[in-house]
This record gives structure tokens, sequence and C-alpha cells, in this order.
């Protein structure tokens, strides 16, 4: 059998249909790689100077107890609502509302833009009279932090009073407004018998 004929045989396999075949293949295996190229280039690193042009995320702001916004904030977390009431003369006034019953803060040495202050005043009146400020000045005498008044109107008022600063945490603030919680029951106690209540030892 001559060449000729070998090409033109039926049981010659030629190189050309298999040609054919392979390039009709071609464009999925080449989608293919190119979805393998661009699945590299998504898992890939990002460059060190890319991630530095990307913006750092906030930090929430640390808390401070100069702020007024963050002893409403503390107050709020303890189930007490604080609204400001007035700001004038380098003060800010707060009204405190709470389940038990409300009170007055009282936040001075402020800036001029009341932004931050230097000491806090919580402070409550009693309706109930009868208290003199004899027995007012024996309640002091017994308290160390708790501090006794009578108001122009002869009503009794219990006040207790904090020096804030920058590193004043929110834990010790807190701390605080208990030793206040405490102040407000010890003096609902005095006012309801002040004898009764001076008579007994006081820690």
């Amino acid at each position: 059998m001559t060449a000729l004929e070998q090409l033109r045989s039926p049981d010659h396999h030629s190189v050309f249909p298999r040609a054919r075949g392979a390039a009709r293949r071609q464009p999925a295996a080449a989608l293919a790689a190119t979805g393998l190229l661009l699945a590299a280039l998504v898992a890939a690193p990002v460059p060190a100077d890319a991630a530095a042009q990307k913006p750092a995320a906030s930090k929430p702001a640390a808390f401070d107890a100069r702020r007024p916004a963050d002893v409403i904030s503390l107050l709020a977390s303890m189930e007490a609502k604080a609204e400001v009431a007035r700001q004038a003369d380098g003060q800010v006034y707060m009204n405190v509302t709470t389940p038990g019953g409300g009170f007055g803060a009282q936040m001075v040495g402020c800036d001029e833009s009341f932004a931050t202050c230097r000491a806090v005043a919580l402070y409550s009146a009693f309706s109930r009279k009868g208290v003199n400020m004899i027995q007012i000045n024996d309640y002091n005498r017994s308290q160390l932090t708790c501090r006794g008044i009578m108001t122009p109107s002869g009503e009794p008022s219990v006040m207790y009073a904090i020096v804030l600063n920058g590193r004043m945490t929110r834990d010790e603030l807190r701390e605080h407004v208990g030793v206040w919680q405490g102040c407000l029951t010890g003096f609902g106690e005095f006012i309801q018998d002040p004898i009764g209540f001076l008579s007994r030892p006081q820690g």
C-alpha cells in the first residue's frame, strides 16, 4: 500500500481530527485556568502598603469620670436615668430618677463647654420635718462620708461629694454611687428616728 493509500485508508488514524477535537476543548481548559488564577489572586495576601491605606477601625472613647456624658452613661447602667436640667456658672445640674426614687447630681468646676468637671455632688432632700440642726450636726459627727444639711425651707437633706479625675475608672465611680445609696438609706433611717439612730453605734 502506497503512502497515499495509507492516508486514504479508513483504518488510518489521522492527526487532524484529534487536533480539531483538541481545539474545541481548549476554550474550556482556558476558562478553568483563568478561574484558578482569579481564585489565587483573591486568596493572595494584601500587600503591606495596601493594608496600610485602609482606615483603622475607630475605638470607643475611654471612660472619663469628669465628663457629664460618661456619668450619665454609668448611672444608666445602674438603672438610674439622669437628665441635664441646666448648665450655668461652670456647673451642670442633673435630675436622676431610679425605681426607688430620685435625687439630684451637681457637677462643679466645669470648663467653658461643660465637657469636663472637677467634682460631683449627689444630694436629696426629704419632706419629713422635725429634725433640728443639733441632730443634723450629731449625724455628721457619726458619719465618715455622708453629710446632712438643712435646706432654707427647713427640710433635712443629705449629700455625698466626689472629687473626679481622669484616672478614675468606671468601677471606682460605681463604688462611689454605691456609697451614696448607703447614705440615702442611712439618712432615711435617721430622719425617721433621730434619737434612736444616733444611739446606735455607727460603722
